[in-house]
């Protein structure tokens, strides 16, 4: 019986989580479908116990693994887990389980509509700061002008894949090869790219409203609003560039 459904989770320093059950939610919820499944925790050189505690959980609980990579930041973690997915699709998610792990029950009879990718939508962004939905809505005008990219919300944790598509798509990647992120950094560029790359091959995307909270307990992969935005600036700039350039036609 082939293996339905991959579930991703980058994890770095995410001790907090751990301990506070997080891995058990996903367990939880997945042992109760009736198709095969699998889950792959990508440690991204945690400093703290993230590799223990995950490994620990992992030869407790069926059908979960742990992937122990060199710190490059969550695109690089992500990137790693979605190649060494096994599942026909192939979901990626946060530890802090801000959008919880039913909301894939949203995602997947999409597939069978023929769609090849699924992205969550956050509807609400329930808990985020003024900040934060300030920048939100800022990033949504600046794609929207730039890139020409027609969703909500591209930076949601919570995307799924036919497997089909995995390779072609990242094999096209260019931001995230030039910046390997350090330290806590979430790549704005990589969501962007995949996603704009995903369009130009054709590939069909359907954006899901799914629900969103504010954790209070983020991990490393937090949010630094100044820093986030001028990156996030700076790699839909990278994207265009790229395009016109026609890296991506290579």
């Amino acid at each position: 019986m082939k293996t339905y459904l991959s579930v991703v989770i980058p994890a770095y320093n995410e001790e907090g989580n751990l301990k506070k059950g997080a891995l058990n939610e996903v367990y939880e919820y997945l042992n109760g479908q009736k198709y095969l499944w699998e889950v792959i925790v990508v440690n991204d050189g945690s400093s703290d116990s993230t590799a223990i505690l995950a490994n620990k959980f992992s030869k407790n609980h069926k059908n979960f693994r742990v992937l122990n990579e060199p710190h490059r930041g969550k695109a690089g973690t992500v990137v790693a887990g979605m190649q060494a997915a096994k599942g026909e699709i192939v979901l990626f998610s946060d530890m802090d389980q801000a959008t919880p792990i039913n909301e894939i029950a949203h995602l997947l009879p999409k597939f069978k509509e023929g769609y090849d990718i699924v992205i969550g939508s956050r509807s609400g962004r329930k808990g985020a700061n003024l900040v934060r939905k300030m920048m939100a809505y800022g990033f949504i005008f600046l794609r929207a002008v730039i890139l020409r990219l027609p969703f909500k919300d591209t930076q949601c944790g919570f995307k799924a894949f036919k497997r089909e598509v995995i390779q072609p798509i990242f094999a096209k990647l260019e931001v995230f090869r030039e910046r390997q992120e350090k330290g806590s950094a979430v790549t704005a560029g990589f969501d962007l790219e995949v996603l704009y790359i995903a369009r130009k091959l054709g590939y069909k995307i359907k954006e899901v409203g799914v629900s969103w909270e504010e954790k209070g307990e983020r991990g490393t992969f937090g949010v630094n609003p100044i820093k986030d935005s001028w990156e996030g600036l700076r790699d839909l700039l990278r994207v265009r560039f790229n395009a016109l350039t026609g890296k991506y036609r290579r």
